[in-house]
């Protein structure tokens, strides 16, 4: 019996990584992951689900359940496929991951949308990605929303430069932000500027 569940776990971590790189994630959080069109794609051309045993899907899902980055659709339907038969829980890791993380990601973009702190560039590409794909959601929230904030925040800056209010040091300070990276420039205007 310890040799089956050694066997267990030494198999279960090495697919997990696939299987979770196969899935989108709330890119939000940071993760990288394929997005929900291509997870859906892949399961087409046979997917590693169906010749998983109960117990090996089981944890799979209870995987995505741990998971901190997993959000309320993902946990909704993840929930729903443990309660339900060997064929929702396979059913569930084939496309009802990526259908409901494609949920969680509208949401996440209505939330972005919503902050009055989001600026033109951010609003413009959230509202892009509202009309596009799965992947689209998936790619804005992975590395749209960085270069889009990249780009209000640049705005942001410029206008400091431009104020004949700003001290030598805040343009300085200022100068140096803007050929940053998106984290700088972030950055500065979040905290650098007030420091000076």
């Amino acid at each position: 019996m310890k040799l089956y569940r050694a066997a267990l776990v030494v198999a279960t971590g090495a697919l997990a990584p696939a299987l979770l790189l196969s899935t989108p994630v709330l890119a939000a959080t940071g993760s990288s992951a394929a997005s929900g069109a291509a997870a859906v794609a892949a399961t087409d051309a046979g997917s590693p689900y169906d010749t998983m045993s109960e117990h090996d899907l089981r944890i799979t899902v209870l995987r995505i359940l741990a998971d901190p980055a997993t959000g309320k659709g993902v946990d909704r339907e993840a929930r729903k496929a443990l309660d339900g038969t060997v064929d929702d829980m396979r059913n569930f890791l084939k496309t009802g991951h990526a259908i409901a993380q494609d949920e969680d990601n509208r949401v996440a973009i209505f939330g972005i949308l919503a902050q009055p702190t989001s600026g033109k560039a951010v609003k413009r590409e959230a509202s892009k990605a509202l009309d596009g794909s799965a992947a689209d959601r998936a790619y804005f929230l992975q590395t749209g929303l960085r270069l889009a904030q990249a780009e209000d925040d640049r705005v942001a800056i410029f206008a400091i430069l431009a104020d004949p209010a700003s001290s030598n040091a805040l343009r300085a300070a200022a100068q140096k932000a803007v050929g940053g990276t998106p984290e700088e420039m972030r950055y500065f205007l979040e905290v650098g500027r007030y420091h000076l």
